[in-house]
């Protein structure tokens, strides 16, 4: 199905540049051709129907993703972040016989049993020509639920799951989010997220495969690359997390008038904190807008929308996602009337609930690999995902994320979401990034702990941080105690692990 959607994108626009990168740049009728390369060479070297994947963000990743699925396997994103160890659990678990990377990797993959052929030593200058003398191998047969890719996540509890996502899945997503946010074949992307990352993957990788974007690909994150390519590029797609968004507004030399082209901007893969949006905006004039979703949703459940704009949300559903409110029992909530999304959203929504999101729809996961109880345990008889996200949904339609179940914390019988503490904090001018945990308490249950970096040059101190948080918040949210550190327990894509936190207290 996805090859399909390439095939014909490749007919509407076989000489049209569909990705660049510092070393290479393929059409759409050269992006095929490399991908027929990488099918021949798959169904040579592996009978297995899973192979593995460790490249960047580049030409080589978008066609060798297009050649693994052509050969009709299932294609593993490893995250080149991981230890080794780490990847020897997800190479086992996944039951791969062959990786596919490049020599950049390859200290890290000879750690790993597992057989990892290098694009460098293949000779794909050779295999290449070749395919364009043959003609091309018909594209697999397969159905909407068959597997496109096991993408592995460690949730909050550290163990490796590998989501299983099938073509119906991706290109589901993929549609939707065109729909959506009004992407046409004229956009350009600039590609900064990795492969293992499913909003790049499904938005960097399978959107251009179906629609005929451009794509201009980063494979190693600076702000200075980013800027050049929205500049020198024209890239009017700018898909980034909020991390990236904060140093391209730190860059020293920037010009509003260099960004007026963007068409969107849009953050996603962790809450977008308002002080970065507003540095982006002021030094950039770009108005970023949120997106949500999880690896099990492929990943995107909701945007906001460029020309309806609504700060400090994560937008609408995408069509074809039903959303459902459940509170702590399991009960349904009433959502409120809907009054249709328009040009200029409501400032003053009806009461908008409060309670977990639940998800249905073609986005949802077909199930956690070979973990039958797991899945159960997520999806219900009915279809409906438990994100384990607590949410407001507004008369508009629009999400606010106010919090994670797991992460609520009960203080004297009120309960606290420790993103409320965190969105405070970080508006303080010396704060980086916050982290608030809870811990117990012989006296109120739990107490409120907080964890603070601060910003290179700047000092303050937890007195001074508890006294800014009374300002905004009741005194029961206020953390007990706050402790700054130099920097927080990261996981491979840079967000901070709270299941880590506690274990700081001790020291």
């Amino acid at each position: 199905m996805l090859v399909n959607s390439l095939l014909a994108t490749v007919e509407r626009y076989p000489d049209k540049i569909a990705v660049k990168d510092p070393t290479r740049e393929l059409t759409f009728s050269q992006l095929l051709t490399f991908a027929q390369t990488i099918e021949r060479t798959v169904a040579k070297e592996t009978t297995c129907p899973r192979v593995g994947l460790m490249l960047p963000t580049t030409a080589a990743g978008l066609g060798t993703i297009a050649g693994i699925l052509w050969a009709g396997r299932t294609f593993v994103p490893l995250n080149f972040l991981l230890q080794p160890v780490e990847l020897e659990r997800i190479v086992a678990d996944a039951q791969i016989d062959l990786v596919i990377s490049t020599i950049h990797f390859q200290e890290i993959l000879s750690q790993v049993p597992v057989r990892t052929l290098y694009l460098e030593k293949l000779g794909l200058k050779r295999r290449y020509l070749w395919s364009k003398l043959c003609s091309p191998p018909p594209p697999p047969v397969v159905g909407p639920d068959d597997l496109a890719a096991i993408v592995y996540t460690s949730g909050t509890s550290g163990e490796p799951k590998g989501v299983c996502l099938t073509h119906a899945n991706f290109l589901s997503n993929a549609k939707a989010i065109v729909e959506h946010i009004r992407i046409t074949a004229d956009d350009h992307f600039v590609a900064v997220l990795p492969n293992f990352h499913v909003f790049g993957l499904t938005v960097l990788n399978f959107v251009p495969m179906i629609l005929g974007t451009s794509l201009t690909c980063i494979p190693r994150f600076s702000p200075q690359d980013m800027h050049r390519a929205i500049v020198e590029d024209r890239t009017n797609l700018v898909i980034a997390i909020p991390s990236m968004f904060s140093a391209l507004s730190r860059l020293k030399t920037l010009d509003r008038a260099e960004f007026s082209h963007v068409k969107v901007a849009a953050s996603g893969g962790e809450p977008l904190p308002s002080r970065v949006y507003e540095e982006v905006y002021a030094r950039t004039g770009m108005r970023i807008i949120e997106g949500y979703g999880m690896t099990e949703t492929s990943p995107i459940i909701s945007a906001d929308l460029p020309w309806a704009h609504k700060p400090g949300t994560v937008g609408p559903p995408l069509a074809g996602v039903e959303v459902q409110l459940r509170d702590a029992q399991g009960n349904v909530i009433p959502l409120p009337t809907s009054r249709g999304l328009s040009s200029a959203p409501t400032d003053q929504p009806a009461v908008a609930p409060e309670g977990e999101l639940y998800v249905r729809g073609p986005l949802v996961m077909k199930g956690y690999y070979h973990k039958p109880a797991e899945t159960a345990a997520a999806i219900d008889a009915q279809g409906w995902l438990r994100t384990g996200d607590i949410v407001r949904i507004d008369a508009d339609g629009y999400i606010k994320i106010t919090g994670r179940a797991k992460d609520l914390i009960i203080v004297g019988g009120e309960n606290v979401y420790p993103r409320e503490i965190e969105e405070v904090l970080d508006r303080h001018p010396a704060v980086e990034e916050s982290a608030i945990i809870g811990r117990k308490d012989g006296l109120r249950g739990e107490a409120i702990v907080g964890f603070v970096k601060l910003r290179e040059g700047c000092s303050v101190s937890s007195t001074d941080l508890r006294a800014f948080c009374r300002e905004s918040l009741a005194g029961f949210k206020v953390p007990r105690e706050i402790h700054i550190r130099s920097d927080l327990p990261r996981g491979p894509t840079g967000k901070i692990l709270k299941r880590e936190l506690p274990s700081l207290l001790q020291q």
